[in-house]
């Protein structure tokens, strides 16, 4: 008799433990809060090591934009990305697929190196202008309740010319982003006479190893996070 019981019980068991596991709360992805990252190497975390020591991943990793379980993070960045690319290939991608609520972008800095091997400033500065804009406002109409935090760009001390280079691409950054309310993260300003935040910086470091340092990319997040409403 005792052992109709318990196999009767066994069998109660394995008739209600489905039941109970359907009445769990499915993950409600459609509530979470999703943080996209848009613009070259630097978003990227090219040169971190490892990769998900750049500072995207630190801005997820921290909850800066909401707590990690209530995040979909994704990362669009791609080394070698300038400003064009980033309006053709990647707003497009976060219009029409991802369709974050936070974006940071990191883009600029290509565009730099073309004046720096040889292109005109003037005419690379107006293509910035027009494409950064063209990249908030289409950020803005196709997202129009999202955050979005753009940077400006450090200066590199070892590379002639980027001191007087650097500035006016921040003149840019800062009043296209000032045009359509979005906030700046002020990476100049927290590099500006600093010592080991890029790899340059290392002994035996090639010219245009311009990449932030794990703690260069620790700062940058620093820039993101002091640039939050």
């Amino acid at each position: 008799m005792r052992s109709r019981l318990l196999a009767a019980a066994a069998g109660l068991c394995l008739v209600l433990l489905p039941t109970a596991a359907s009445a769990e709360l499915p993950w409600q992805f459609e509530q979470h809060t999703r943080y996209m990252a848009l613009g070259d190497s630097l978003a990227a975390g090219y040169g971190a090591v490892p990769v998900t020591q750049g500072y995207v991943y630190l801005l997820y990793h921290s909850g800066a934009y909401d707590t990690v379980p209530h995040t979909l993070f994704c990362d669009a960045g791609v080394p070698g990305a300038t400003s064009r690319q980033v309006l053709d290939h990647q707003v497009p991608l976060a219009i029409e697929a991802f369709r974050p609520d936070v974006v940071t972008i990191t883009v600029g800095g290509n565009d730099l190196l073309r004046i720096l091997s040889g292109a005109n400033p003037a005419d690379v500065l107006a293509e910035f202008q027009a494409n950064l804009t063209q990249i908030l406002l289409g950020l803005r109409t196709g997202l129009p309740g999202a955050r979005i935090y753009v940077s400006n760009l450090y200066t590199v001390p070892e590379i002639t010319g980027a001191d007087q280079i650097v500035p006016l691409f921040n003149q840019v950054v800062g009043g296209v982003a000032a045009s359509f309310d979005v906030r700046v993260a002020d990476v100049y300003g927290t590099f500006l006479g600093r010592s080991g935040l890029l790899l340059v910086e290392r002994h035996g470091a090639g010219r245009y190893e311009v990449h932030p340092t794990n703690a260069g990319y620790r700062a940058m997040a620093d820039a993101f996070v002091a640039a939050i409403d």
